[in-house]
């Protein structure tokens, strides 16, 4: 066996660099999550359906006769995913959509052998490309299965995904539903709606003013189970968090019925995000209520 003291210098300089290289245990980046969902006042149905979960691993030290220090004792790395889907469609449909997109989401997940829960330069164009890739595969599932089931023809659904791993965090986005962030008393909105009337307003024909009670502000150009197969085009963004953000998804029955700097106003309040969850619901319902209403929120902290 070598005696790891008399090897050559060269030798001596690669352990030393392995040992420096071992992960050492980051305290985990604490998450306070809120979330809600209501029919609303005039659906006789949810079709919202929102998801929040954390993802995990971890290594421990159980036993070993290594010096302290050469392996690390206790190691957790920790990814937190929240997402919304509004879906569509006649009778039953979009209850269904909605609810099998985040069905197919979480399979397609748990199939991954190699999760990624340290972010890199190198790591993070590949989790980027994963969205946009698990997107489709979601889509595809929809698609197939409204082509299967006479029942189902027509039904599709938007879907809104935030994925953070420490102070990396990544949006991924088909649809009209949003993710808004608050960041130092300043709220704006992170993903673009994929409707006929955001067109129009990108290409500077109606105004924001008008866009709010235009005829096809509800007609979505891109969404899952409604694209030609291979066509779904996916926003995906990737953003730094900071001390004290608050990370918002939420379907349009929130923002139909209440204004952005409600919004923002709710956002800012200094309370448990359950609480402003249930206060951004209220303020929808109070407004009309016309549509399902569906909201998930993160308030983020260091733990330094």
């Amino acid at each position: 066996m070598m005696d790891i003291n008399a090897v050559d210098g060269d030798t001596q300089e690669f352990l030393s660099v392995w040992r420096r290289g071992l992960p050492e245990p980051r305290a985990l980046r604490p998450v306070e999550f809120g979330a809600l969902s209501h029919p609303g006042r005039v659906r006789p149905n949810n079709e919202d359906h929102y998801l929040v979960a954390r993802l995990s691993r971890g290594f421990e030290t159980l036993l070993t006769n290594v010096p302290e220090g050469h392996v690390p004792k206790q190691i957790e790395e920790s990814g937190y995913g929240m997402l919304v889907a509004d879906g569509m469609g006649g009778m039953a449909a979009g209850e269904v959509a909605s609810r099998l997109a985040i069905e197919t989401l979480v399979q397609i997940v748990l199939e991954v052998p190699d999760w990624i829960l340290l972010v890199d330069e190198l790591s993070a164009p590949e989790l980027t490309a994963r969205v946009s890739e698990y997107f489709r595969e979601v889509d595809s599932e929809v698609s197939k299965q409204q082509a299967n089931d006479p029942n189902l023809a027509g039904m599709g659904t938007t879907m809104t995904l935030a994925y953070s791993i420490g102070a990396e965090g990544f949006i991924g986005h088909v649809g009209d539903s949003r993710a808004y962030l608050l960041r130092d008393g300043n709220t704006r909105q992170l993903t673009q709606d994929h409707t006929h009337v955001q067109r129009l307003i990108s290409a500077g024909a109606i105004s924001r003013q008008q866009a709010a009670t235009h005829r096809l502000r509800g007609v979505l150009t891109q969404a899952i189970g409604g694209a030609q197969s291979g066509q779904l085009r996916v926003e995906v963004h990737r953003l730094q968090l900071r001390e004290g953000d608050r990370l918002l998804l939420c379907t349009d029955g929130l923002t139909d019925m209440v204004s952005e700097s409600a919004i923002a106003e709710s956002l800012s309040q200094a309370r448990p995000a359950q609480q402003i969850c249930q206060d951004l619901v209220d303020q929808a319902l109070a407004a009309g209520g016309r549509d399902n209403v569906s909201v998930c929120l993160a308030r983020y902290a260091s733990t330094k």
